[in-house]
């Protein structure tokens, strides 16, 4: 089977395409590598300097979704059949594939088949499953520091899911929690500055 950034490449890129793209191509085109796939593609925007901005919350919804099928054990994503039919730009799909497929390439190059049971196992799916998802609901909080790590933690797991590579999903995980270290500290210094803040006010009323 081709790489993934060969096939993007081919698809959105070098033929013919009309004016929009659905979810449902995508869909067609990752047939059983569809999770990891959807992974990659929906974290690209927010993990790799592509001018995609706003894309962090809606798209943190989807990969908490995708998660929590992925922990219900599900082969295959369900999503609304208006959701999968919603038309894209492709100018969009193409600016961001221009910029994110050299880093597909470097990633791909590293690859291969390894410790299948930490993608295909119930319990290694399951686990992804829960940190991926709460990846997606760091990537939904609107404060700075809280959706890059995450979504580089979401994208490289990913890669291991589509490519059955066990290590680079172990990798991704662990940049997962580094992710959710930090989104953990940001949420403390916000909590901890609202309160200070709450206080200060008080003394200048009183």
């Amino acid at each position: 089977m081709a790489r993934l950034s060969a096939e993007l490449k081919q698809t959105f890129l070098n033929d013919e395409h009309g004016p929009q793209v659905t979810l449902q191509e995508l869909l067609t085109l990752a047939e059983e590598r569809v999770f990891g796939v959807l992974f990659v593609l929906l974290a690209i925007p927010s993990a790799l300097p592509v001018p995609a901005p706003g894309y962090s919350i809606p798209f943190g919804i989807i990969i908490f979704l995708l998660a929590m099928q992925m922990i219900a054990g599900s082969t295959q994503p369900w999503f609304p059949k208006q959701f999968v039919k919603h038309p894209v730009s492709l100018s969009t799909v193409q600016t961001i594939l221009t910029k994110a497929l050299p880093w597909l390439q470097r990633i791909e190059a590293v690859t291969r088949p390894r410790l299948y049971p930490v993608c295909t196992s119930v319990i290694g799916r399951s686990a992804i499953g829960v940190i991926l998802a709460l990846m997606g609901i760091s990537m939904m909080i609107p404060f700075p520091l809280t959706n890059t790590v995450p979504a580089i933690g979401v994208f490289v797991t990913g890669f291991g899911l589509l490519e059955d590579d066990g290590a680079i999903s172990l990798g991704g995980l662990v940049v997962c929690l580094f992710g959710a270290a930090i989104t953990l500290s940001v949420l403390g210094a916000a909590i901890w500055g609202g309160s200070n803040l709450i206080d200060f006010i008080k003394e200048q009323v009183s």
